[in-house]
């Protein structure tokens, strides 16, 4: 909701958001996380670009008011805490996800290791003779080589994973 009403307005007013950014002194990066909903801005910073867009920022937030309400900060605070919220909550999701993934890597290469180990390494045992097999040969001794020598990166990497993922109380 903000983040399509800045972005309308700043095209409707003709602003780029280069030019947006320039007016807020603030990069161009903010303004696109601001309009992709990434983030938001704090309640000075809105009380800012409301001024620039010449807005008022209960149309930014998304409100036709007809009437102006005493207690407008109040209001504005209600609705970025509502914001806030919802980012936190993707947030939370993007870790869990992530951290998913760290488990799912380390189960995987758990069960290739384990492969590797009960197959005992068929390479020694490969006939060269046919150049077919010789090709696949080669192809799983490289992968065997090079798998073996990455564990210790891939395991450390996802441990690392799982405890900068892991929710802080």
């Amino acid at each position: 909701m903000l983040n399509e009403n800045i972005k309308a307005i700043r095209i409707s007013k003709g602003f780029s958001q280069e030019e947006l950014a320039s007016k807020l002194h603030v990069v161009r990066q903010t303004i696109s996380k601001w309009e992709q909903g990434l983030s938001v801005p704090d309640a000075d910073m809105l009380t800012a670009i409301s001024e620039v867009l010449e807005t008022p920022v209960s149309t930014l937030l998304g409100e036709t008011v007809t009437e102006q309400e005493a207690n407008e900060f109040e209001n504005i605070s209600e609705k970025l805490e509502i914001l806030n919220s919802e980012l936190a909550k993707r947030k939370t999701f993007r870790r869990k996800v992530l951290s998913l993934m760290f488990i799912l890597c380390l189960v995987l290469t758990a069960v290739i290791w384990t492969f590797m180990i009960f197959t005992n390494s068929p390479y020694l045992k490969w006939d060269f003779s046919d150049p077919e097999t010789a090709v696949l040969g080669t192809v799983y001794h490289c992968f065997e080589w090079l798998f073996v020598r990455l564990t210790p990166f891939i395991l450390t990497g996802c441990v690392l994973g799982i405890v900068l993922t892991k929710k802080r109380a």
